[in-house]
């Protein structure tokens, strides 16, 4: 048995297998964060330099993946969608900004609660940091752009261009810490070295990313749905969807 997954390109076809899937991520979201926050908090040992100061890592560090991945999948869909002038691509592209924003607040954020003990200060313009910051700038940017032009296949391009513009940034936030004489402590994961930290602490560090990434399709797909919704609701699908809806 074959599937035809190009049907699900359609906005209506889409719609209604994100229902369909979104239960799931959410069961697979709650699982793991539960799994990674016991880890990070009651199993991972107490670090020898940093104390227990350094078990912010687990959120932290998940975050700070996570606004880089998000930011890049959304110039993906976002280019997609500018190349070809398919909706749906551009839909996802705008329902991914508002989580890969949070996810950029919140690295930043819990960056500043770990520098404090750390370096003594709350925030230091070092280039991570910097360029981290730049990072929130163009996700508000893109937001806000679109937010802006009424007519959403403009505000769909205009987003575009400074998605695609701004994936540039990512690697210069991933490669700052070896480009410059920074405070930001360097990589403790790599694809080429052997991991610097506890097992148990890796462990529980990848399970939170994987939490992060499930709950982010969760928010990606809910998102979609209502934009489709919003897009589409003088089709006839739509109609006949709310119709049911009220009875």
């Amino acid at each position: 048995m074959t599937i035809n997954w190009f049907k699900y390109a359609s906005p209506a076809s889409f719609y209604f297998l994100a229902g369909r899937m979104i239960p799931f991520f959410i069961i697979a979201a709650v699982i793991l964060l539960i799994i990674g926050l016991y880890i990070g908090f009651f199993v991972a040992p107490t670090d020898f330099q940093q104390g227990e100061a350094y078990r912010i890592i687990f959120i932290h560090v998940p975050a700070a993946w996570m606004s880089m991945f998000l930011y890049v999948v959304m110039a993906f869909w976002a280019g997609i969608g500018l190349a070809f002038n398919t909706r749906l691509s551009s839909m996802v592209a705008s329902a991914i900004a508002p989580t890969g924003a949070m996810f950029t607040f919140l690295a930043l954020w819990t960056g500043a609660w770990w520098g404090k003990p750390m370096w003594g200060t709350w925030w230091v313009w070092d280039a991570r940091l910097t360029s981290e910051l730049i990072l929130f700038f163009l996700y508000i940017g893109f937001m806000s752009l679109q937010a802006a032009i009424d007519d959403p296949r403009r505000a769909d391009k205009a987003g575009a261009i400074i998605a695609l513009v701004g994936v540039v940034n990512i690697p210069i936030i991933y490669f700052s810490v070896q480009w410059w004489n920074t405070l930001h402590q360097g990589a403790s994961v790599s694809l080429v070295q052997s991991p610097k930290m506890a097992t148990a602490m890796l462990t529980g560090m990848l399970i939170m990313a994987l939490a992060a990434w499930m709950y982010s399709i969760v928010m990606v797909l809910m998102r979609t749905r209502m934009i489709i919704l919003e897009r589409e609701r003088h089709t006839a699908w739509v109609s006949e969807l709310k119709e049911g809806v009220s009875k």
